[in-house]
């Protein structure tokens, strides 16, 4: 799982029937930078590509999340719909403690 922040929300003029009551967010994945921060200092935009998450928890705009990329995004469903990345987790709270070997 990966963690990111959402920056925005995609609005779809046609939507697959499989995914009906869900949306999608655009979510900016953390840097390392971000996790030393914590989520207390405000999660920005990172380096890395933004991308578009499958949502149905209720995430929005400024939330931090947990997403899964791949094969592994369309495993919570019974038919598997086209999507690449689903929000599995809202976040409330991080504990970052790096190793110093």
């Amino acid at each position: 799982m990966k963690l990111g922040t959402v920056i925005g929300r995609v609005t779809l003029s046609k939507s697959s029937e499989l995914l009906k009551g869900g949306r999608y967010l655009v979510v900016s994945p953390f840097s390392r930078e971000q996790y030393a921060k914590g989520l207390d200092k405000g999660a920005g935009m990172g380096k890395d590509p933004s991308l578009v998450v499958y949502d149905n928890l209720g995430a929005g705009v400024g939330h931090v999340i947990g997403y899964e990329e791949g094969r592994e995004a369309a495993q919570p469903f019974e038919v598997y719909p086209p999507i690449d990345a689903i929000n599995a987790a809202l976040v409330d709270t991080m504990f970052y403690n790096p190793w110093k070997g």
